[in-house]
């Protein structure tokens, strides 16, 4: 027999009978990744609709923007060379064995490569996704 200091009423609990009425569930590791990963076996063209633009940052104040998801009918070395002269910047088309082809550009010039695509008539605003700080 148990008292409550706040009610001064005895309680009866009975160990035994108190944790076989409980519901208990073993908790499961949570994924944070699993929409993600539902979506591209269920929908892979889905995934495919979005231009990823990101920054990485290099060593000190130095980064590079990449660009994945763009149609693999476009040709990326035209892609890229535009882009180094509009930006006056230097870049590469890197084969990625998960991503694919992958533009990648010195600095952080996310803003101009987005404004760039969509002015070219390459990809439309709402289907890219801009990452970073």
């Amino acid at each position: 027999m148990r008292w409550t200091k706040a009610l001064g009423v005895a309680c009866h609990f009975h160990q035994q009978s108190f944790m076989s009425d409980l519901d208990i569930q073993i908790p499961t590791a949570f994924d944070p990744f699993s929409e993600a990963n539902a979506g591209e076996s269920g929908a892979a063209a889905g995934s495919k609709d979005y231009v990823h633009v990101r920054i990485q940052q290099r060593n000190g104040r130095k980064s590079l923007t990449t660009v994945q998801g763009l149609k693999k009918e476009f040709s990326y070395n035209k892609i890229l060379k535009d882009l180094k002269k509009e930006f006056c910047c230097n870049g590469t088309v890197v084969q990625d064995p998960e991503l694919g082809q992958v533009i990648q550009l010195q600095g952080d010039q996310r803003k101009n490569v987005s404004n760039f695509l969509v002015q070219a008539g390459i990809v439309k605003k709402e289907h890219i996704k801009i990452h970073g700080f």
